[in-house]
């Protein structure tokens, strides 16, 4: 099967422990507007919090003044009532506080999990619509640590980030207020000290900025490692070859680098919030001491000094939080902007918009004039012409890398001509809904996938309403129901990581009982059997029969039998066809379907027993 190579769409195809980042883009007010649509099936809920976050605001104003009224009121006036009343007053005002938090805590998070939700969905839905060279040319650990990492990293931008935004404002602006109530002049000399925490605050923004990009991308190409060499494919690999120590050096390394990024990460800006800790203790330092200097001026009250300096801690707290809220929005943010990379990759392959439901097809292929490139000026396919009539089953042959898999690949829209036309029935296939279209067509490729599932559910995945007596006519028709009812639990039984509980064979005759159970007009083949045992290619090719019977079929053909039953043969050769016929015809030519036959053909006939080959009565031999 040809690859399709390349970097498609802009994305490396590195194999290991390549870094696919994309170049760090701003973050901007579109970004922000962007992902604050996602809260907007939540402004319900946000509005609450909100009302949540003033409460809480107005109800921390109180324990100062109860505090200024124990010191000024209560305790010299000897009134122990008025002084139990307080203290109930201080104990109820921190557990109606506590409630409220609860409450906001619980909504947050409600909020947080449903936008991970969404996005995950959404993203999810996304990578599904793209076209079969984004899946190719990117890495599946890239796509997996954006789809996991990447979404649940955002949660702390609800949960945390913006709670905490909103929460603080609301504190300071509540406090500001009080203060300047109180005292004019100590409100002043209060507030003069407030520059002092934010003025550094960009500069450490975009360093755990760029930090928190590079964490993910570093956590990416670790979780490819993992996903290759953890698999059971990659497992073996390692073992045959025996590159453990070699396998474990490059994840300790990666590991290790994601680590040093953390703590760096952890570390940044530690230095400028130490120093926001000192001005912290500067102001209260000056109230105590101009607050003192107008008690005993007899100015002011010694409550009142008290209930000030227990507001301070309000007052700076918040605008410390606010300037570290700074940092953790612009790193939260880059998180975001890593997902809407992959959300704005274009979806080219969708329905058009007078699209329309493909009805019940009978069978007839038609390409025109069909010319295909992934890239502007080096086309994979060029001029490709030719029908197949309902019932018909037409070959492809050729060199490795001329274009037969792509051709299989532009029949159920993986993807669109770049010029040209492909009529299915006579019928646009550009301008029918793309599932209307895949479900008149079955594919058996060459690289035949199975889930960590039981035989059932993987057949069920072709159609999930058959019955128990579908399932068992189409194994039998496959040449797969014996086989499967010699397994531990029958079709219960688990075939494990992409099936390799189960032989090459087994693995290719499960495939075809799913087309067959699929019930298509259309089949595309790519028979693999090159590499099988005579008995498993005789079983297959004992499986082809019902599955190519009365069905229009389009085979890139790796077996002889193949060959001489085709109705029609197309030699594929640089992306063109250069010869067509059947196969006596081509024969007679002794051109490249000649060679062709020779080198990979013949072989097959000089050594498959004649009792062997199922060759139909017409047979042009």
């Amino acid at each position: 099967m040809e690859h399709f190579g390349g970097n498609m769409d802009g994305h490396g195809g590195g194999r290991r422990g390549g870094n696919t980042s994309q170049p760090t883009v701003p973050i901007t007010a579109a970004t922000t507007r962007r992902v604050l649509r996602y809260f907007l099936p939540y402004k319900s809920k946000a509005t609450v919090i909100l009302l949540c976050i003033l409460a809480s605001a107005v109800i921390g104003l109180v324990p100062p003044l109860l505090i200024r009224a124990i010191i000024d009121s209560a305790i010299p006036g000897g009134n122990l009532s008025f002084l139990s009343r307080l203290a109930i007053g201080m104990v109820l005002a921190s557990l109606v506080a506590g409630f409220i938090g609860v409450a906001q805590n619980y909504l947050s998070n409600l909020i947080g999990q449903g936008v991970m939700y969404d996005m995950r969905n959404h993203l999810y839905g996304h990578l599904q619509s793209l076209h079969l060279g984004f899946f190719i040319s990117v890495r599946t650990g890239e796509t997996i640590s954006r789809l996991n990492s990447d979404v649940a990293g955002i949660q702390n931008v609800v949960t945390g980030t913006l709670v905490s935004i909103v929460s603080n404002v609301a504190i300071l602006a509540t406090t500001l207020v009080m203060i300047f109530w109180m005292s004019w002049p100590l409100a002043i000399v209060s507030v003069l000290i407030l520059p002092l925490f934010i003025v550094p605050t960009r500069r450490v923004g975009r360093i755990r900025q760029d930090l928190t990009r590079s964490i993910q991308e570093q956590r990416a190409d670790l979780t490819h490692i993992l996903q290759e060499t953890l698999s059971v494919g990659g497992y073996i690999l390692m073992k045959i070859f025996g590159q453990e120590q070699e396998e474990r050096e490059k994840f300790r390394k990666k590991n290790w680098e994601v680590m040093r990024l953390q703590i760096r990460q952890a570390l940044v800006g530690r230095w400028y919030f130490m120093i926001i800790g000192l001005f912290g203790t500067l102001g209260p330092a000056l109230i105590y001491w101009l607050g003192g200097w107008l008690v005993l001026r007899d100015s002011m009250s010694l409550g009142t000094v008290v209930a000030f300096v227990a507001y301070l801690s309000r007052l700076y707290g918040p605008t410390s939080s606010l300037a570290s809220v700074h940092v953790d929005v612009t790193a939260s943010l880059a998180l975001f902007d890593r997902i809407f990379q992959y959300l704005d990759m274009d979806t080219e392959i969708v329905d058009a918009p007078n699209a329309g439901v493909l009805p019940c097809v009978k069978g007839r292929v038609e390409f025109q004039d069909v010319t295909f490139h992934y890239r502007e000026g080096r086309p994979v396919l060029e001029d490709i012409s030719f029908i197949v009539e309902p019932g018909q089953t037409v070959a492809l042959v050729g060199p490795s890398g001329a274009g037969k898999t792509t051709i299989t690949y532009l029949v159920p829209r993986f993807y669109d001509p770049t010029s040209g036309r492909i009529l299915l029935d006579g019928q646009d296939i550009r301008y029918v809904t793309l599932p209307s279209l895949r479900e008149q067509i079955g594919m058996v490729t060459q690289d035949t996938f199975v889930y960590h599932d039981s035989v059932r559910h993987n057949l069920l995945y072709a159609r999930p309403d058959a019955d128990d007596e579908e399932l068992e006519r189409a194994c039998r028709d496959a040449q797969l129901y014996e086989t499967i009812m010699k397994m531990p639990w029958g079709f219960d039984t688990v075939v494990g990581e992409r099936g390799y509980r189960l032989s090459g064979g087994e693995r290719q005759r499960l495939a075809i009982a799913r087309v067959i159970l699929e019930n298509s007009r259309l089949i595309v083949l790519d028979e693999a059997t090159s590499s099988l045992d005579s008995v498993s290619e005789r079983l297959i090719q004992s499986a082809l029969e019902p599955l190519l019977r009365e069905r229009t079929a389009l085979v890139i053909a790796h077996r002889l039998s193949t060959i001489l039953k085709a109705d029609q043969i197309l030699v594929i050769d640089g992306g063109r066809i250069v010869e067509r016929g059947r196969h006596s015809e081509l024969l007679e030519r002794g051109s490249l379907y000649t060679r062709l036959y020779e080198a990979q053909f013949r072989d097959q006939e000089l050594s498959t027993p004649s009792d062997d080959k199922i060759l139909p009565a017409s047979s042009e031999v």
